[in-house]
Order: C-alpha cells, then structure tokens, then sequence
C-alpha cells in the first residue's frame, strides 16, 4: 500500500487530530444514519494507503471541508480512484501535489512515510514502464503566484551538487534532513510556481536531479520504501523534463537498489530499459555503470556469459568517457568505479585473480572518500578469500579510517561485513583490525 500524504497535508492544514477526525467522521455519520466507531487507529490505517469503505470518503471531504472552508474531493485526500494514482500517468498537477505532500511528511518525520516498505512485483516495475512509454507531456506550463526565472533554476542545480557533495563527505544521514528542508521551503514553491513550457521543462529536470538525491540519501539511511518513491518522482520529473538521459540516470539509481535488495531479474530488466530508451542520449559513463551492474546482476544469478559480455560493454564504454561531455548527474562514475563493480561479478563468478587485479586497479585511482571505502572494502574482501590476512589487514584499517567522520547505513553495513570476514578467517593477525572496526560501529549513527 502506498501511504497517504495528500490526506497527512490537508489533517496538518486542518489543524485537526487522527482522535478528532474520527471523532468528527463519527459524527458525520450519525447525520446520515449511519452508525460508525471509528478510532484514531483507524485514520492511521487510513494514512498508511488503507482505503476506508463505503461513504466514509465522502464523510471525510466533508468533515475536513468544513474546517477549511473549501470543497475537496476524493483526490485531494489521496483517496481518488483505486489504481489511478501511479506518478506517471497522474496529470502532472496533481503529481506535484503528491510529491510535496510527501516531502513534507518526510520532513515531518511520518512512520508511515518514513517506515513505509518497499514496492515489489508490478508496482515497482509500473513507473519505470510509463516512463519508457506514450504518452509524453505536451505541455508542462503553469499558472502559479510565483513567476519562476533561470535564476531559481540555477539555484536548484547549485543545490543539487552541494548536497550531492555533502552526502559524499558525511553520508546521507547527515545530509538527508538538509535536502528535505530545501525541497520543502524552496522547490516546493516553485514547482507550484508561473512558468512557461520552455522554462517549466528545464525546471522539472532541475528539481529531478535534487529529488533523486533526496532518494539516495534516503537509500543510505535505510528507508528503502522512502527511497523508491523519491526514485519514482524524479522519473516522473524527468519525463516531464523531456530528458531521457536524466531519466536512464535515475533507473540506475533503482538497478542499484534492485541489486541491494536481492532483486536481480528486476535490476537486469531496468537496466534492459534505460540502455533502450534513452538510446542515443544515453552518455558513456552512465553505459558503462548499467553494465556493470547488469554483470553483478547475471553473475548473482549464475549466469557467467551474460556476466562476461555485460563486462566487456562496461569496459569499452568506460574508455569512452570523457569529461566535461557528461552530465553533472553522471559525476560519481568516477575513475575506477567500472573496476570495483567488474571485481565484484568476477568475486562472484568464482574468478579471484580477476577481482584481485580490478579491486587493486580501483583502489590505486583517486576517488572521494566515500567511494573509496566500498573500493578498499572490496578489496579486503578478496584479499581474505585468497588467504592474504596481513594485506587484508592494512586494507581494512585504511578503510575504517576513511569512513570515520560518515554517517552512513550503507557504509557501517560494508564496515561490519568486513568485521565479520576478518573474523572468520581466523587468523591472529586480523584481530587489531576488526577491533578498529569495532570501536567505529560503536560510534551511534
């Protein structure tokens, strides 16, 4: 079920409680002889994505009406259509409602938002299907009280690689309140703001690139659910923006989630998809990381020429980058990330030597903090698996001395994996390490 931030908005508008409405739907009712007891328990199931029965929609409108002063109607509390509300085929208005509804619960700190589980099956797959798929925008302008200009959209691209670095240096835990924050008092307005299709276009794909960040930082704090429907915006944003390069980037986004979350068939298939329909307007560095994930995709699922040919179309694309021709988004390819995810389906295709010599390749590349420390992680990883405890050993205090200063689910994950790995292998000589690293996992995040 997908939570209900559009009805969460409007109880905050009101200034009503969950005790309060249900109090008050009660009461509605009663008027229409009908005999309900409902609780707050129950607006809370109903702001969790549950969908009340019968009348109590219409109840609902006209308790939180009435406290407004306005009509509402079933859309406006989330409570439209069943099925009718996947973010690309909603009209783009009422996507924009969604979307800061949800910023604003995000900001707000809603369990029902913040806890809410990751999609699977179909719901996952639906967005990723309309943006690849007719119909397109015609027209994205709109008529608002705030005339938005370059300047607003300069400001929202500056904001994007300030958090982005942010989130490299401390991680997203630490970064991801501060974007929140800015979505809300910011892009917000904006995007509900006066502009033309010209200008509302490079807008939409402006706020894409900050949303996807938002959704990475909600990746690396563990709010997978959080994470996707941030994923999902951006896809929508980028599709308004006319851009299928921004829109291939934001499906690698959910290839790697996908293959964080043990969903190797899906990461293939979205890969499959952004390298089809951004096509030609798809950049050599964002190539070469699909491939490479797709490799660590079909080398989970035990398919090694798949693996290898995904491997060798990274690689070819890779020697393609240039910088300066690629987007800011695709920044984060850096030198030596291709290395680190080759070395990863190679480790676990079997192949040793050949991870050893990538993960070495990768480690001697300069890289932000952030990523050496998955690089250096790799690395340790291999090291041990081929009984080199002493290397294994410096890697290991390298890495934990890198992420020091990081509040980052993701990389305290990477940091106990290898703990663990220097445990088991058993040898004396990996104590100190994993006493290091230790002492950084008892540091709260």
């Amino acid at each position: 079920m997908e939570p209900n931030t559009l009805l969460d908005a409007v109880l905050d508008e009101a200034g009503i409680s969950h005790a309060g409405l249900a109090a008050h739907v009660n009461e509605a009712g009663r008027a229409r002889g009908l005999h309900l007891r409902y609780e707050h328990t129950a607006v809370t199931r109903w702001l969790k994505g549950q969908r009340p029965r019968g009348q109590v929609p219409d109840l609902i409108c006209e308790v939180l009406g009435e406290r407004l002063h306005r009509s509402l109607t079933h859309d406006d509390i989330g409570l439209g259509t069943p099925g009718a509300g996947h973010a690309a085929s909603t009209p783009l208005c009422g996507f924009v409602e969604r979307a800061t509804a949800l910023w604003r619960s995000d900001e707000q700190q809603r369990p029902h938002v913040v806890g809410a589980p990751a999609l699977t099956g179909t719901p996952a797959v639906i967005p990723v299907w309309e943006w690849e798929n007719p119909p397109e925008d015609a027209d994205v302008s709109r008529h608002g009280q705030t005339h938005v200009s370059m300047a607003d959209i300069e400001m929202l691209r500056a904001a994007r690689a300030h958090y982005e670095q942010m989130y490299r240096k401390t991680g997203g835990i630490a970064t991801r309140a501060r974007i929140v924050r800015f979505l809300n008092s910011e892009t917000a307005p904006l995007l509900r703001g006066s502009y033309t299709d010209e200008t509302g276009r490079q807008l939409h794909r402006a706020t894409g690139g900050l949303v996807a960040v938002a959704g990475i930082c909600a990746y690396d704090s563990d709010a997978h659910g959080l994470a996707q429907r941030y994923f999902h915006q951006a896809l929508r944003l980028a599709k308004a923006s006319g851009d299928r390069g921004l829109g291939g980037y934001v499906i690698a986004l959910l290839v790697n989630q996908s293959l964080f979350m043990r969903e190797y068939r899906q990461a293939v298939a979205f890969a499959e998809s952004a390298l089809r329909a951004a096509g030609p307007h798809i950049t050599p560095a964002l190539a070469a990381d699909l491939y490479a994930m797709q490799a660590k995709a079909y080398a989970r699922l035990g398919d090694g020429t798949s693996a290898l040919s995904c491997i060798r179309r990274a690689e070819v694309s890779a020697e393609r980058i240039r910088r300066g021709q690629e987007p800011a988004e695709t920044g984060y390819v850096q030198p030596g990330l291709v290395n680190v995810q080759v070395a990863e389906a190679l480790l676990s295709l079997g192949d040793l030597g050949g991870a050893r010599e990538h993960a070495t390749a990768a480690v001697g590349t300069p890289a932000h903090d952030r990523g050496r420390v998955h690089r250096l992680a790799m690395l340790t990883h291999i090291e041990l698996r081929q009984g080199d405890a002493d290397q294994a050993v410096v890697t290991a205090m390298e890495m934990t001395e890198t992420a020091r200063g990081m509040e980052s689910q993701r990389l305290r994950d990477r940091l106990r994996a290898v703990r663990d790995h220097l445990v088991a292998s058993r040898c004396a000589a990996t104590a100190d390490a994993a006493e290091l690293i230790d002492g950084a996992l008892r540091v709260p995040l």
